[in-house]
């Protein structure tokens, strides 16, 4: 008989972990995070991580017999009545069922974790007294070391650098896409204070410019908040400049925490990283 401490972890072990650490409640109201495929009880020796739950990586976490697949984003954010096999939705689904592949989701409550999303910018960055972006979030300890922090952080660099150089060290970071690093105004502006949201954060313009970082970082940057942004000062020291990253990877720095998590907390788990970059955009010209 296999003694007990050998056994391979249940996909329910794993979410075990997952939700000690982001619980749940601190997802926003409007979001599907949670388990949304498989069996709590079946056998989970093996996970995939990835930011999207796309088919190429449902199909990828199928070749590696992975008995879950966790993303950061959500199957379904709104609802659907019919997922047929030649839909993209419900060719993951069937993909998945079918080869037994449990799938977990965790977004926004893991945006809020110094273990998640936020806490990997904050570490990337070095960040000296880290506060929340919005204040007034309550803060709150989870387990494996997590505490609720906020969507997005304000805090100071260890040195001053440059817009120019901090877009450069950001492309660095998060993994390449056909698009790159897009930033505002002068590259040579003197950086000291950044404040950052992963994934999409034009409704925080407000509070980057209040909390009075020299430049914010985010995803999805549309054109006229931006620019209304840095023209709501005639002098653009005034207002924070503007690094844009790809939403995918602005999140994508979050997979090598959710490995060490998983690793920490359940040894005898094997944890893979997609080898798929799911930002949709793959050529460019001029």
């Amino acid at each position: 008989m296999t003694p007990p401490d050998t056994l391979a972890p249940t996909v329910g072990d794993v979410l075990d972990v997952l939700e000690a650490a982001y619980p749940l409640h601190w997802a926003e109201a409007w979001d599907r995070a949670g388990l949304v495929l498989g069996e709590r009880d079946a056998p989970a020796a093996r996970v995939l991580l990835a930011v999207d739950p796309t088919l190429a990586v449902a199909r990828e976490a199928v070749e590696h017999s992975a008995g879950l697949l966790i993303t950061h984003h959500p199957l379904l954010l709104r609802g659907a009545s019919f997922l047929p096999a030649d839909d993209g939705k419900g060719a993951v689904v069937t993909a998945l069922l079918r080869a037994g592949t449990a799938l977990w989701c965790g977004h926004t409550n893991v945006d809020r974790s110094t273990r998640g999303t936020v806490g990997a910018w904050i570490e990337a960055f070095a960040l000296t007294t880290p506060r929340p972006l919005l204040p007034g979030e309550d803060q709150a300890e989870a387990a494996h070391g997590s505490q609720r922090f906020g969507l997005g952080a304000v805090g100071e660099l260890p040195e001053p650098t440059t817009v120019g150089r901090l877009t450069a060290q950001v492309a660095q970071l998060v993994p390449a896409t056909a698009r790159g690093i897009l930033h505002t105004g002068d590259p040579d502006r003197e950086v000291r204070t950044i404040a950052v949201c992963p994934g999409a954060g034009d409704s925080f313009l407000d509070a980057a410019t209040g909390s009075g970082a020299d430049v914010y970082l985010t995803s999805d940057l549309r054109h006229h908040p931006a620019l209304e942004h840095l023209e709501s000062a005639a002098d653009p020291a005034r207002v924070p400049a503007l690094i844009d990253v790809p939403h995918a990877a602005s999140e994508a720095l979050w997979l090598p925490h959710a490995a060490r998590l998983l690793t920490e907390a359940l040894p005898g788990l094997e944890v893979l990283t997609t080898s798929h970059t799911t930002d949709p955009w793959t050529g460019r010209a001029g």
